[in-house]
């Protein structure tokens, strides 16, 4: 009973803040900062690349095009997200209510964190695109193979909102609180400094690593196609950002719809739900009319294309022929005419030099003789039958 009460009494009653945000690198002419924050987005890219990656190659896409399709869709992805963190929180930037009071040069400062995942998306989806179309596959078939690896990434990219003490909840006397540096500008002004926070980037790595293995099972059994895991995707977690963006008091846009009042970000996720719910649903009712390939409409493969892997020999997989009939009815023919000319030269020599006219008489019947080929001597027989076998070969192809 002690030892479970000392266990007890060394397990902390909160989070405690963050003591580290990064390091520096000396150089010549001073030194480099590399923030947590900025590893932290760095590590999820990674994980979720990781793991897009194996389901990409499983899927049949070509060798190496992820990272094609990832040079467009990570920097485009970076670029949105900002974009839209600064048009959903401008007063730093732009000064409250636009005055010209905020600081522009902040805006190129991702360091110092905010990135909407709204903006990310969507941008980081047009980048996608052009990869995908300079690699020659379906956008919606690496949507759907990235739809884990994106929550992924997203689960391990939240903790940089804990290094930066930025992005908490309210307060709260949990035992999981997170704890606040009174010295960050982050920290709420007024508030003893003993105040626990919602950790709400915990709630949100959480919420992120459980929809990673959410959809993987949900995949596997159902074998979604045509972007409907993306959907998915979009559906989960919106679900849980509308709550855990509700928790939070950070300074946010304030919309009002429908007689209530809410941050932003609540109500985009909001819609983003109804639509990929709508749009899920929709996809589903689709019907399959193109085979299931990763690749564009004639980007495929040749054997792809073909719809069997070649062999030698013009046989497929199976042991089956797969030449053209017009090939094997040639090949059939030369090999009657050879056999026939083979026999009539052997007969020749056995009947000796009276049957030396036979092959005038075969020729002249073939150009077109006043002789038909069935009453031909049995001594140009021979030769005569070999030249008709073609037309059968025809009808055997």
């Amino acid at each position: 009973m002690q030892s479970v009460l000392h266990v007890a009494a060394m397990i902390p009653a909160s989070i405690p803040s963050p003591d580290w945000s990064g390091f520096d690198i000396p150089l010549p002419w001073g030194s480099l900062r590399i923030h947590a924050y900025a590893l932290c987005i760095l590590a999820g890219i990674i994980a979720g690349l990781w793991l897009t990656s194996v389901r990409w190659t499983r899927r049949g896409a070509p060798e190496g095009s992820v990272w094609d399709i990832a040079i467009w869709a990570i920097p485009f992805g970076i670029i949105g997200g900002r974009l839209y963190h600064v048009v959903s929180s401008p007063d730093a930037y732009f000064g409250p209510g636009f005055d010209g009071t905020g600081d522009l040069s902040l805006i190129p400062q991702i360091q110092r964190g905010g990135l909407g995942i709204w903006g990310a998306v969507v941008l980081g989806a047009f980048g996608a695109w052009i990869g995908c179309r300079r690699a020659g596959v379906k956008l919606s078939a690496f949507l759907d193979a990235a739809a884990p690896g994106l929550l992924l990434a997203q689960a391990i990219g939240r903790w940089g909102n804990y290094f930066n003490q930025e992005l908490f909840g309210g307060p709260t006397t949990l035992p999981w609180g997170l704890e606040i540096a009174t010295i960050s500008p982050n920290f709420p002004a007024g508030m003893p400094a003993d105040t626990l926070f919602h950790p709400t980037f915990l709630y949100e790595s959480l919420w992120n690593l459980a929809g990673v293995g959410i959809l993987l099972a949900l995949d596997r059994k159902y074998n979604f196609r045509n972007g409907r895991l993306f959907c998915l995707y979009a559906i989960y977690y919106t679900m849980g950002r509308v709550w855990i963006e509700a928790m939070r008091i950070d300074d946010a846009e304030q919309i009002s719809l429908f007689g209530i009042t809410a941050r932003l970000n609540v109500w985009t996720s909001i819609i983003v739900l109804v639509a990929a719910l709508i749009a899920f649903i929709v996809l589903g009712r689709r019907k399959r009319d193109e085979p299931d390939t990763v690749y564009l409409p004639g980007r495929q493969p040749a054997d792809e294309t073909a719809g069997a892997t070649p062999t030698p020999h013009g046989e497929d997989k199976a042991g089956e022929n797969t030449e053209p009939a017009s090939a094997g009815a040639i090949r059939q023919a030369d090999a009657g005419v050879s056999d026939g000319e083979s026999r009539g030269i052997v007969r020749d020599n056995q009947s000796g030099p009276g049957h030396a006219s036979a092959p005038a008489e075969a020729s002249k019947e073939s150009t077109g003789g006043d002789k038909p080929a069935t009453g031909a001597p049995a001594a140009g027989a021979s030769g005569h039958q070999a030249i008709g076998s073609a037309p059968e070969a025809d009808g055997t192809k």
